[in-house]
């Protein structure tokens, strides 16, 4: 007769209260009836372009819409957007546009240009940004005008593990590229029209990775004036809380000895695991209240008779300013040396195994244009704040927009409830909502690239602003 106790299970588990959710849904609700964006000051191009660049946009959404379908139906994950890449170049190739595949040492990064020195990838790799901030790009060949901006255009196409397109990256790739399509017909038909350099990067690894930092490294963004690219929600929004993100991997080494016998001769590595677990946690309540620290214990040990001698932590680490993520990295990283030191044992701390992320930088002349070309559209987009900056997340973009002056807005594709990165939003990014976002998109990108290009005051006062806010930095070397 077997001695073993049958096993016991409470499968019951507390509801998950959404109080606090439908708190914030109140404020929204409120703050939506009396909160109008500004828009924008300034002229942009002649409503003639607009009207010809809508019916542009409008005689390429049949096939924008089969290649969001597409590749929503074959997605893939971070690094390994071989097919997805190579269906995006092969719409440009039939466009008459030569793209580059496998640039700025990613394999899956694509780069194709009009304007400016030719339409050619390889154009771009002599333009630079000189001390006055004027591109050194030959503006003045195929319908270039002297003086003229570069922008770029940029589109995500990676996917989530297990849940595929549950962050809508294969809506955000067809409306980079019906955008840059349809500046490339203007211009095309009407060299004058787009009297500058236009550059459409396909980045690759957002999700988990900081794919456009490795870009940037190789060089991606040089001999740019400004970057756009929007990014599919429940809301429409000009402008929304990007927190910047860094991971920290910490490992204590202690010393194994027998658990009952001899406990006194070991130093518990997953007590020290533990103390850092809890420290972290309380010192969430003395951080700013859009900081976020997330923590997993991956190791502590395989048998409860052994005191462990090794034991590993996963962190997230994310705040709303460069400044702000670096004081908390240094706070974290103290908890766990007092944590090593508490428990006696060593520690090895490891950051950033793929580059960390910034937060975005908003340039808000970009962002009016970009109000304006939406509200043609039929969308009204949200100010900052009416949606609250504790619903933030990361993105890789928030390295580019330290580097150049960006935007990065939010175009409605599914009902506020339906949170990014899971198997619903995965469903909504291939509805009727996300095929209208995907043109409004594209023409909303389209625009304000366009209006820069026309607007010498506009792209003045783009650049101005730029360096008002702080100009570029050095992110590689800014944690350092």
């Amino acid at each position: 007769m077997s001695s073993q106790q049958p096993p016991r299970s409470d499968a019951q588990h507390s509801e998950v209260s959404t109080a606090y959710l439908r708190q914030l849904d109140e404020e929204r609700e409120a703050a939506m009836r009396t909160s109008s964006h500004p828009g924008s000051s300034f002229d942009g191009a002649a409503p003639a372009l607009h009207d010809r660049l809508e019916e542009l946009v409008a005689a390429d959404a049949p096939e924008m819409i089969e290649l969001m379908l597409d590749l929503a139906e074959h997605p893939e994950v971070a690094f390994e957007e071989h097919r997805s890449a190579r269906a995006i170049a092969d719409v440009l190739a039939a466009h008459g546009i030569e793209a580059q595949v496998g640039v700025h040492g990613l394999d899956t990064a694509i780069r194709a240009e009009i304007g400016g020195s030719g339409a050619s990838a390889d154009s771009s790799a002599d333009s630079s940004v000189g001390a006055d901030g004027e591109s050194s790009a030959d503006a003045g060949t195929d319908g270039g005008a002297e003086g003229a901006p570069a922008l770029a255009i940029l589109a995500e196409y990676d996917s989530l593990p297990v849940v595929g397109h549950g962050c809508g990256h294969n809506v955000i790739a067809v409306m980079g590229l019906g955008a840059f399509l349809a500046l490339a017909a203007l211009a095309e038909a009407d060299p004058s029209a787009v009297p500058g350099r236009v550059v459409f990067l396909g980045t690759p690894a957002e999700e988990g990775h900081t794919g456009k930092e490795y870009m940037a490294r190789e060089g991606a963004f040089e001999g740019l004036d400004a970057a756009v690219m929007v990014h599919p929600y429940g809301y429409d929004l000009a402008d929304q809380t990007w927190l910047g993100r860094r991971t920290l991997t910490v490992e204590f080494h202690g010393h194994t000895a027998h658990a009952s016998a001899q406990p006194f001769m070991g130093r518990n590595a997953l007590d020290a695991a533990s103390l850092m677990y809890q420290g972290v946690g309380l010192m969430r309540q003395q951080t700013p209240s859009t900081d976020r620290i997330h923590a997993v214990i991956r190791e502590g040990g395989d048998r409860a008779s052994v005191v462990p001698d090794h034991a590993r932590l996963d962190l997230y680490v994310r705040s709303q300013r460069p400044e702000t993520l670096k004081d908390l990295s240094l706070r974290v990283e103290d908890v766990a040396r007092g944590a090593a030191l508490m428990a006696g044992v060593g520690v090895t701390v490891r950051w950033d195994e793929h580059p960390p992320s910034l937060p975005v930088r908003t340039n808000e002349a970009l962002t009016g244009r970009w109000v304006a070309s939406q509200r043609r559209r039929g969308r009204d987009p949200l100010p900052h704040g009416v949606v609250s900056p504790s619903l933030a997340a990361s993105t890789d973009f928030g390295n580019v927009s330290y580097r150049v002056p960006g935007i990065h807005p939010v175009i409605r594709i599914a009902p506020p409830e339906v949170a990014l990165h899971t198997r619903e939003f995965a469903q909504w990014a291939v509805s009727e909502d996300a095929k209208s976002a995907a043109s409004d998109g594209a023409y909303g990108l389209a625009a304000t690239v366009l209006d820069t290009l026309h607007d010498p005051a506009l792209a003045t006062a783009v650049g101005e602003e730029f360096e008002a806010s702080g100009g570029a930095i050095d992110v590689p070397g800014f944690f350092d």
